[in-house]
């Protein structure tokens, strides 16, 4: 029995083998399966106290000042009140542990609303309405139409002929096209029957959970008989189901054994750099502290036995003290509360605040908001914000992320001329805008009413009856393996394998060539108002191989036609000679629609004899019946037929990138930001689509293709990669070569190597597998690291995550992972950075990421705007602080040398309390909450600024020992030049104020008015805030010290203000102030001469850029530029359908076909029919 959510007694043993039956809870309940309820959150009700503080108390900082707590509750030690240690402590927990609070409430929300989804579920047969938290192995449950699959399931029975279910898998692999899965036979007997179902008992033995989202095996034992399973029968969780009524699935895999959440990753707490080098530091401070404080300690045990022994008559020993060495002791203790605010617990508390104003700024930023679908940016987390500003590399996915999910027939090439351009009235063209002219598609009622072109060219073609044209578009609307889905008469919906096909029909269907239905042997087109019915004879299926479709159709009128469509560089070798004028003029357009990044396929076709034709067809069904050999025998039948093919053209496909993605990544490069693509999509398309972003382009000196299908073979394609970059890599005397010859050596980071010029590399999922294996990774990482652009393709979600894994292992770089879908999840949750996209495929990224928004060009302003900001804030804010500390603190160190090491404080006890908490915490604050050097457009306008936060520059090892021999300095002024000022000193009526209440008040003014004009010389960007706060705080100062030491004051609270009237009688002298000026002066000097020696000798690229920015400030702001990015390139797209290969054949079997459609039942269709005319 669980006790408040946690499970004690023996460990679960690992899953082997999974054995279950269906409709048997009692049986399945005895293998202690999970159920189908996930949990994302850390945390419940009984568990977040003492796991909070455990986590929180893992900070070394923290202990540490519950250790000075204790110190402070022991009399013969505390030399301070134990609340001025208590109360911040508490405070720092409390802010921590209610921000922690609210994080994990947050996933506790999202986990309830998925666990909360309502499902049917076979009970005792009959459906009952059940949540998905609820469901278990075995159960048997019905899904619908536009349903989430619900866990992992064996598909048994379906609506559609054959028990076929079509689902979108756009959650798993980011893909968009429809995939079919098909219920075994003897399961879709089932059907729908109710009883049926609730007395199916059958038996599956299946491989343990695991993450491989391709592959299943096991096996099904029904009345005896044995049936296997594999892939193509289960429904994963995080599925869609599309076109299909109803399903019943059985559950094999629930909750987090299902492959979705096996592919999702650990939650795990994610720190900036910047705290784990605090971390260090703190470590490092009272290792400081404890070496002061020894110093002092045994200078009092000194003090003590050549003076203080004899002196007891004045100042006795306390009780309990007696002996030197003793008294020296209990002051080091003493010593450890007056010297730990050199790293105050209060630097906590506003590390936290400026990251939450910081990520408020990123909420509220309306330059980062998008109306369409009124979305704003988020930062869901506050403790990321400046590890934004060190972003080296990205790791994005693609459908969704870099494109919109939606393709669009932009151009086309028909019989030598090319469509798709504007021009205006002087025969120029221009640039399409939203204000040019659509094309109206109105005469023709079938119409896709979302479909824009341009171009009226190409619609006079078609009104003319050019043939040619007429052609074309015949082909574009018989050539694919598209399902119609017409509900109501007239509205045609197109289910597409792939994006592109749809494309091309719709483009067809818009010119006048509607395909409107298809049996297994006939595709029914409305040609301009007619309708037709061809005989489909044989689909010529695609292939990786052949990388074109083809189809032979016979026409009403008994003409024979073989309709082709493939890439352009596999269709020219199969071109009849007599083409060769129209494929130089089409050749020509190819490589212009290719400059522009857009898709091409050329489409050509061949008139076929009757009686060659007879004698191939049975050739043809004698190789699709072969028992062996049956894929070379169709492949060598298909080569012979489509030969000596007429070229009609060309189509140039759009898959539009989300707005802005080319200049977004543009930029982000010129950051020198490293850019690697992670995609579940096929290699075409990612590369395609990497020349439309510009990240490959034809001036890279190469681009490798890692492809290989043995681990030796990867590794040799990767050497050959990395020798040709880099051929100095493989020598001996190479210092990644040397480092890890040597074992012994612990670190694994790999220096930056250098190539010889700029390069691409484009990986798939099957070689990435062998490459992320222990003795590859290494050459993978040095290979992939050297190139500017990495394209991975065919990646399972797992090896997204592995792959980010990879260069955080090797590489001293922080990595932000953005995306889009579940598929990115574990991707998202392994990079220090996760941005999620709201896109269109769900909000699972949103929910698992730490910043979220619509666009992917949001991420240049993210990055360049608010992480740079929030990274030179911090990194000031940390310089400021410890330096401000450490000044305010070593004046203690100093003054115990002329106290006899007696752990008497220098300063007032109120000023100790109020210095932090009072006096310099808002001009900080203010600094690091508005604080820029320059403005966003000049952050964007220069990439370059964002180098310095990449490399560490403004906060690391080396600028924390300056903070400290600045602090150490200042304190030797600030000590030095009041003690000699005030030494043997008298007023100007006379009268002497050399005391040390004096001495106190004069070191503090010092101290504060120099902490005041030193951040004033920090603050790069001044607001009406900063004055206030930095103006507010001295005034501040002056009106509490003088109320304090005032005579009211002490004569109602005696004990607490002894400092009467110390104010007034010091602070009135002349030669007070010219000492406090004269320390200004002294500490000041040196900060103000350094940088402007450094900024002109040895200036740095910030610098060099700033003043870049200061000479373009004197002239007016350049625009932003606004000409659309082209590339010009001889490269042009291959056949990047997202085809599965085998869907021809399911089309001509007719299995997917439903018994009875709309358009049947109503006979021939006509647009120029009466009760269709226009009236």
């Amino acid at each position: 029995m669980p006790l408040f959510g946690l499970k004690f007694g023996k460990k679960k043993l690992k899953e082997e083998e999974r054995h279950l039956q269906a409709n048997n809870r009692d049986f399945n309940l005895e293998f202690e399966y999970a159920n189908n309820s996930i949990k994302t959150s850390k945390y419940n009700f009984f568990t977040f106290l003492p796991l909070n503080l455990f986590e929180q108390f893992h900070s070394e900082s923290q202990c540490l000042f519950l250790f000075l707590l204790i110190l402070q509750l022991i009399p013969e030690v505390s030399s301070l009140s134990w609340f001025t240690t208590v109360v911040p402590l508490v405070l720092v927990l409390t802010v921590s542990g209610v921000k922690d609070a609210i994080d994990d409430f947050n996933r506790y929300k999202s986990d309830n609303h998925v666990n909360n989804r309502p499902v049917q579920v076979l009970i005792n047969g009959s459906l009952k309405d059940d949540k998905w938290m609820n469901i278990q192995v075995g159960d048997i449950i019905k899904l619908e139409n536009n349903n989430f699959v619900t866990a992992d399931l064996l598909l048994l029975s379906s609506s559609e002929p054959h028990s076929l279910t079509y689902i979108e898998t756009a959650e798993l692999d980011g893909e968009t096209n429809l995939k079919v899965k098909q219920a075994l036979t003897v399961t879709a007997e089932l059907g729908e029957d109710l009883q049926k179902l609730t007395d199916f008992n059958g038996e599956v033995k299946c491989e343990a959970p695991n993450n491989k989202l391709d592959k299943f095996t096991g096996s099904l034992t029904l009345h005896g008989e044995k049936f296997a399973l594999d892939n193509e029968k289960m429904l994963l969780r995080g599925c869609t189901i599309r076109n299909t009524e109803w399903c019943f699935g059985l559950v094999i895999y629930a909750g987090p054994d299902t492959k979705l959440m096996q592919n999702c990753g650990k939650t795990t707490f994610k720190r900036t750099s910047i705290d784990r080098l605090m971390n260090v530091l703190v470590l490092v401070i009272f290792a400081f502290l404890a070496l002061m404080c020894f110093i002092l300690a045994i200078g009092n045990g000194i003090w003590e036995h050549d003076k203080g022994y004899y002196f007891q008559v004045y100042l006795p020993w306390a009780v309990g003290v007696d002996s030197a060495p003793y008294s020296g002791f209990l002051m080091f203790w003493s010593y450890v509360i007056i010297l730990n605010t050199v790293v105050p617990i209060s630097l906590y508390v506003s590390v936290e605040i400026i990251r939450l104003g910081n990520s408020f700024y990123i909420d509220w930023d309306r330059k980062m908001y998008y109306p369409l679908n009124d979305t704003p940016a988020q930062a869901r987390t506050t403790t990321l914000n400046e590890e934004l500003g060190q972003i080296k590399y990205i790791f994005s996915d693609k459908t969704g992320t870099l494109t919109q999910n939606i393709m669009a027939f932009n151009k086309c090439s028909i019989n030598g001329k090319s469509y798709g351009d504007v021009y205006d009235m002087a025969g120029q063209r221009t640039e399409i805008t939203e204000h040019t002219e659509k094309v109206d598609f109105s005469y023709n009622p079938l119409a896709d009413p979302k479909f824009v072109f341009y171009d009226h060219s190409l619609v006079e073609a078609v009104k003319l009856d050019d043939a040619a044209t007429h052609r074309f578009f015949r082909l574009l609307s018989l050539c694919h393996t598209v399902m119609p889905e017409e509900k109501k008469e007239g509205n045609l919906v197109y289910q597409a394998q792939s994006p592109d096909e749809g494309a091309l029909v719709t483009a067809a269907r818009n010119f006048g060539f509607v395909f409107r239905a298809r049996t297994p042997e006939t595709i029914t087109v409305v040609e301009m108002g007619e309708t037709k019915d061809y005989k489909l004879l044989a689909i010529l299926d695609f292939n990786n191989v052949r990388k074109r479709m083809s189809v032979i159709v016979r026409s009403p009128e008994g003409d024979l036609t073989l309709y082709c469509k493939g890439a352009d560089t596999i269709v020219y070798e199969l071109l009849h000679s007599s083409c060769g004028p129209l494929k130089e003029e089409t050749m020509e357009h190819l490589n212009e629609f290719a400059g522009e990044g857009l898709r091409t396929l050329v489409v050509a076709y061949k008139n076929l004899q009757e009686d060659y034709f007879e004698e191939w067809h049975k050739r043809h069904h004698e190789a699709s019946t072969a028992l062996d050999g049956r894929e070379e025998k169709l492949s060598e039948l298909y080569e012979e037929i489509e030969k000596d093919l007429m070229l009609l053209g060309a189509t140039a496909i759009e898959d539009k990138l989300q707005d802005g993605v080319p200049q977004t990544i543009e930029t982000l490069t010129k950051a020198h930001i490293k850019i690697w693509v992670l995609t579940g999509d096929k290699q075409e398309t990612a590369v395609n689509i990497g020349y439309s972003c510009n990240m490959l382009h034809d001036d890279m000196e190469d681009v490798f293709i890692i492809e290989g299908n043995t681990s030796e073979d990867v590794l040799n394609e990767l050497r050959t990669a990395r020798k040709k970059m880099n051929p100095d890599s493989f020598q001996e005397s190479d210092e990644i070569n040397i480092k890890f010859k040597n074992p012994s050596m612990k670190s694994r980071i790999l220096p930056e190597e250098q190539a010889n010029g700029v390069y691409g590399l484009v990986i798939n999922g099957h070689s990435l597998a062998y490459a992320l294996e222990g003795n590859l990774e290494l050459e993978l990482v040095r290979t992939a690291s050297m190139c500017k652009v990495v394209i991975c393709c065919r990646v399972t979600p797992l090896q997204k995550a592995q792959v980010v894994e990879l260069v955080k292992k090797y590489k001293k770089a922080v990595t932000l992972a953005i995306g889009d879908g579940a598929n990115d999840v574990s991707m998202i949750k392994t990079a220090h950075i996760g941005v999620g996209i709201s896109g269109q495929e769900g909000m699972q990224a949103v929910l698992s990421s730490d910043f979220s928004f619509a666009q992917f060009r949001y991420l240049q302003r993210l990055l360049l705007v608010h992480g740079r900001w929030s990274y030179i804030r911090m990194c000031k804010f940390l310089r400021y602080f410890f330096y401000k500390n450490f000044a305010f603190t070593l004046v203690h160190f100093w003054y115990g040398f002329f106290s006899g090491f007696s752990a008497q404080t220098v300063y007032d006890q109120w000023f100790i309390t109020l210095y932090n908490l009072v006096y310099t915490s808002l001009p900080v604050l203010g600094m690091s909450l508005f604080d820029q050097d320059v403005d966003d457009r000049w952050s964007m306008q220069f990439p370059h600024l964002y180098e310095p936060g990449q490399q560490n520059l403004y906060f690391n090892k080396i600028e924390f020992v300056k903070c400290v021999l600045h602090g150490i300095y200042s304190s030797l002024i600030l000590f030095f030049i009041p003690y000699g000022a005030m030494y043997d000193t008298v007023r100007s009526d006379g009268k002497a104020i050399a005391d040390y209440q004096s001495f106190a008040l004069m070191a503090q003014t010092c101290l504060l008015i120099v902490v005041s004009v030193q951040i004033g010389l920090d603050t790069a960007y001044w607001t009406a805030v900063n004055q206030f706060f930095i103006w507010g705080s001295l005034s501040v100062y002056f009106a509490i010290i003088f109320t304090m030491y005032s005579d009211g004051m002490y004569l109602i609270f005696a004990a607490s203000f002894p400092f009467i009237g110390t104010a007034r009688n010091t602070l009135s002298q002349p030669s007070v102030w010219l000492a406090i000026f004269l320390s200004i002066i002294l500490c000041v000097l040196p900060v103000v001469g350094s940088r402007f020696l450094k900024a002109q000798l040895m200036p740095t690229v910030s610098d060099k850029v700033l003043r870049k920015i200061r000479e373009a400030k004197k002239r007016p702001l350049p625009p932003l530029p606004k000409t659309r990015l082209r590339r010009t390139s001889t490269r042009r797209s291959g056949y990047a359908f997202s085809h599965q290969h085998g869907f021809g054949a399911l089309i001509m079997s007719g299995r997917n076909m439903r018994p009875k459609l709309p358009f049947t039942a109503t006979g021939m269709f006509s647009p120029n029919s009466e009760k269709n005319r226009h009236k």
